[in-house]
């Protein structure tokens, strides 16, 4: 076997060296770990802060479908009216579309021949999503509970988050359950 210059002992060292330097100098260019690849304390951490996010946001921006039956949606604008300032806690963008909304509310007597159009409504409407009972009429029937075509309370169809009492309620009444149902979503009231 023929010996080669590459071959030669100067030249391995050399080589071994000029690999130590690249690997020396390639450390300044190594690429930090990102989303994709860091360690599993970082997306645990970074994991619960979004959780944290989330669920402020979810508190923090309730968006309504108005669903008004009867003589508790008059109360229903007036909770609109300027009086109120319902909309310095942002409740006040009720949506068009079961699509936009988390929270329904319910306000007035609930027929039977309505019921699969609430549910199909309630169906459509964003996960997570709430109910608000707003009103006599919708938490028991009101003072039509044993009509042959008035259901007794929206209870007995959806889950009822928040109930409402009055006949009709106040406008102000609304407003504190809205601010009950932030509680429940920030977790500060148990089911």
């Amino acid at each position: 076997m023929v010996e080669t210059d590459h071959d030669s002992k100067e030249f391995v060292n050399a080589r071994h060296e000029m690999d130590a330097l690249v690997a020396a100098s390639m450390k300044k260019y190594e690429a930090k770990p990102n989303v994709a690849f860091s360690k599993l304390s970082e997306l645990v951490k970074s994991m619960s802060l979004s959780k944290k996010l989330v669920g402020w946001s979810r508190k923090n921006s309730l968006w309504p479908l108005q669903f008004g039956l009867a003589c508790c949606a008059i109360e229903l604008m007036d909770f609109g009216a300027a009086r109120i300032d319902a909309e310095r806690k942002g409740y006040l963008l009720f949506r068009p579309t079961p699509r936009q909304c988390d929270v329904m509310l319910v306000a007035g007597w609930v027929t039977k021949s309505m019921v699969p159009e609430i549910k199909r409504l309630y169906e459509q409407m964003s996960e997570p999503r709430y109910v608000i009972a707003f009103g006599e009429c919708a938490t028991c029937g009101g003072p039509w509970w044993e009509s042959y075509n008035i259901i007794r309370g929206i209870d007995q169809v959806l889950p009822v988050d928040v109930y409402v009492a009055g006949c009709p309620p106040r406008p102000e009444n609304l407003f504190a359950a809205l601010m009950k149902l932030q509680d429940k979503i920030g977790g500060k009231i148990e089911d």
